[in-house]
C-alpha cells in the first residue's frame, strides 16, 4: 500500500519529483553530465548563500562525516552530542583513529557556548556537532558554538552534520563560516537516498593538501580536482542528479526564506497538536527543530496508534535511541505543506479516537 511519509527519513518524495528523474541515462564522462554538475553546483551555491567548494559522491551522509574526520583531522578533536547522531559522530572520528574529547549534554538539551568553555584547547583541531538532532528533534545554535570555539582557538575547524536542517532551518553560512557541513538527499531535499554533499572551506582544503591516509573515495583533493572540471571522482547515481537539479529549481522559485517560514509553521502546527494532545514536545524551548517533531507519548501504545494511521494512508516515525519507548517523532519536511500537516494532525486525531473504543 503507498503511503504519505511523514518520517524522519526517508521523507516523501512527490510525483512531479519522481517523474523528473525518469529520464534516459547519460555517462558520467560526457557533456551532457557535465552541464548537469555545473547546473546544480551553481544552484546549490545560490540555494546555501555560500561561495565555498560542495562536493558530491554516491552514498548516505555518514560516508561524509567520515570523509571530514579523514581530511580535516590528524590527531585531535572535540565532539559536541546531546544525542544519539552526535554520539554517531564522535563514533565516526573514533573509528577513524583520531582522539575525540566530547562534551555530552542530557538528551532534550542543546550544547550552548557555555558547555564548551575553556574546551577548545590549543591541540583541537576541529569541533565538530550536530545541528539538528534527529533522536531527540533539538536544533542547536551553531552561530553561538561556531564562535565560541574561535573565541578560544581561531585554527580550529567548525565541522557540523546538517543532515536534518540543510533546506529546511537557515544555517547562516555567513555568520557560522563553517569549514565542514554534510548532508544528503533523503531529508530535506525530499529525494529518495542515495547522495551526499558536503560544503568544504579553503581553510580545510589546506589542512586536506597536508592530511595522510584519506583513503581514495572521500580524499578532498582529488574530489575538487574532478570537481573543478565539473565531473565526479567516482561514478555518481546520475538519475538521482536529476532529481537534485529538479527540486533546486523548486526551491529557488519559492525562495529560502519563504521555504524556511514554511517549515517553522509545519512545526508550531505539530507543537501545538502536541500539547494538546499528548504530553508535549521532548527539546527544551528555544532549541527545537523546525523539521522533526520528538513528542512526549506518555502511555501512549504507539504499535496501535501507528498501525491505525497507516490503515489510512500515513506513515510517521518511532521514537530513537533512548528515548525510543517514551516518544515519537513526525517529520515536517521537504515538499510538505501546512495542509498535509493539517491532514496527518487530523488522522492521528481520528487514530486517538479510535483508540478509546
Amino acid at each position: 500500500m503507498s503511503r504519505k511519509l511523514f518520517t524522519v527519513g526517508p521523507v516523501n518524495v512527490a510525483d512531479d519529483t519522481l517523474k523528473a528523474m525518469d529520464r534516459p541515462m547519460i555517462t558520467h564522462r560526457s557533456k551532457e553530465y557535465k552541464q548537469l554538475h555545473a547546473d546544480i553546483e551553481e544552484k546549490l551555491h545560490k540555494a546555501l548563500g555560500t561561495d565555498n567548494d560542495i562536493f558530491m559522491v554516491a552514498g548516505s551522509a555518514t560516508v561524509l562525516l567520515e570523509g571530514s574526520a579523514r581530511n580535516a583531522i590528524a590527531k585531535h578533536s572535540l565532539g559536541l552530542t546531546s544525542g544519539s547522531f552526535g554520539d554517531r559522530s564522535i563514533e565516526v572520528a573514533t573509528s577513524n583513529g583520531k582522539q575525540v574529547d566530547v562534551v555530552k549534554v542530557p538528551m532534550g538539551k542543546a550544547v550552548k557556548p557555555a558547555d564548551i568553555a575553556g574546551k577548545v584547547t590549543k591541540d583541537i583541531e576541529a569541533v565538530h556537532w550536530v545541528s539538528n538532532e534527529s533522536s531527540t528533534g533539538v536544533y542547536c545554535d551553531s552561530v553561538a558554538l561556531a564562535k565560541e570555539v574561535r573565541d578560544q582557538n581561531p585554527d580550529s575547524l567548525v565541522m557540523i552534520d546538517a543532515v536534518t536542517s540543510m533546506f529546511a532551518m537557515d544555517l547562516k553560512f555567513k555568520d557560522v563560516q563553517p569549514d565542514s557541513v554534510v548532508f544528503g538527499t533523503q531529508k530535506a531535499l525530499a529525494l529518495p537516498p542515495g547522495l551526499a554533499f558536503v560544503v568544504v572551506s579553503p581553510e580545510l582544503m589546506k589542512k586536506s593538501e597536508k592530511m595522510e591516509n584519506k583513503g581514495f573515495y572521500t580524499d578532498y583533493v582529488k574530489l575538487k580536482e574532478k570537481n573543478d572540471e565539473n565531473y565526479a571522482l567516482t561514478t555518481p547515481p546520475v538519475s538521482l542528479m536529476y532529481g537534485v537539479d529538479y527540486q533546486l529549481d523548486k526551491m529557488l522559485k519559492e525562495g529560502m526564506a519563504t521555504r524556511y517560514r514554511r517549515h517553522q509553521e509545519m512545526a508550531d502546527m505539530v507543537r501545538k497538536w502536541a500539547e494538546e494532545r499528548m504530553q508535549g514536545v521532548f527539546p527544551e524551548e528555544g532549541y527545537r527543530s523546525n523539521t522533526i517533531g520528538v513528542i512526549k507519548r506518555g502511555d501512549l501504545d504507539f504499535d496501535k496508534f501507528h498501525s491505525i494511521i497507516k490503515s489510512k494512508g500515513m506513515e510517521i516515525s518511532n521514537g530513537y535511541g533512548d528515548i525510543k519507548k517514551s516518544t515519537f517523532r513526525i517529520g515536517h519536511m521537504g515538499d510538505l505543506t501546512k495542509d498535509d500537516i493539517k491532514q496527518l494532525l487530523s488522522v492521528m486525531d481520528e487514530a486517538l479516537e479510535e483508540m478509546k473504543q
